[in-house]
């Protein structure tokens, strides 16, 4: 592997189709896609100041590196890339890549990141935008800070484990997927999804739960939520705290420590396929 230290590489295409490369202590400048079509890179403290820097590469290990505001759409159609100890500032860094393993990263700017990707792996990641992970799949997730709405959006195979979600309408149109021991804070949670199952949590969301089929709660808990369940099909939900309002679950199971109220306004719901039971009964 050949090395390049304290270089300032500029113009177009700077590097195009490098393959076997250390690059170390090195800037990026004016110049788009300076990396396209490369193979078997090291970045470490590395600065991108400009587009596209890592489009249509394989094989990439990046530590200890920025990615300024202006490198925007940074990383699209790539593959096994791992990024450690690193800060973007650029909006739209992940478009259908795969193979994405990210480690101690900050997303100041996380406006439509992470958009079709596939087979993404995420630890200690903090994020600040709409639209974060949108129609990916195939996703493991420890300790993310997300800080945006519309989380999630489309995404299908996801798992994750002790993360704090503040954002709206998160994981609506989603298959399959599993959160442990997190917070979520965010109106409108999981509309239109189905095979979804939180364990150990805590959610507030007003009107979530809607729309849903085969929604799994285990010791839960709900903060200001109300007309929750509309519509849901197969609930299997046990919740550990009051649940301000339910309103016309279609079938399923729902036990609250106390439900303050239940809507049932709609004549065409067979009540008998819900049950709803209340520990002040």
């Amino acid at each position: 592997m050949k090395d390049v230290k304290q270089q300032l590489l500029t113009g177009e295409r700077a590097l195009f189709k490098a393959h076997d490369l250390r690059i170390e202590n090195s800037t990026f400048g004016d110049g788009e896609s300076p990396l396209k079509e490369s193979t078997n890179i090291e970045l470490v403290q590395a600065i991108f100041k400009w587009k596209y820097p890592l489009w249509y590469s394989e094989k990439v290990l990046v530590n200890d590196t920025i990615f300024e505001e202006m490198a925007r759409s940074g990383i699209w159609y790539t593959s096994d890339i791992q990024i450690m100890n690193s800060t973007f500032q650029a909006p739209k860094s992940f478009r259908k890549s795969n193979q994405i393993r990210l480690k101690h990263v900050h997303f100041s700017n996380a406006d439509e990141t992470l958009w079709n990707c596939s087979d993404i792996y995420m630890s200690t990641v903090e994020a600040a935008g709409n639209y974060f992970c949108m129609n990916s799949h195939n996703i493991i997730v420890d300790k993310l800070s997300l800080v945006g709405n519309y989380g999630f959006d489309g995404a299908k195979n996801v798992e994750i484990h002790d993360s704090t979600l503040i954002t709206k309408d998160a994981f609506w149109n989603c298959e399959n997927v599993t959160i442990y021991d997190s917070k979520i804070v965010g109106e409108y949670f999981g509309w239109n999804s189905s095979n979804i199952k939180l364990v150990n949590c805590t959610i507030e969301s007003d009107q979530g739960f809607c729309y849903m089929d085969n929604i799994t709660l285990e010791n839960c808990v709900l903060v200001n939520t109300n007309l929750a369940f509309e519509y849901c099909t197969n609930i299997n939900a046990e919740v550990n705290s009051t649940i301000e309002s339910v309103k016309n679950p279609i079938s399923g199971y729902i036990h609250a420590n106390h439900i303050q109220k239940v809507i049932a306004d709609d004549a065409d719901i067979i009540t008998t396929n819900i049950k709803i039971s209340d520990g002040q009964e």
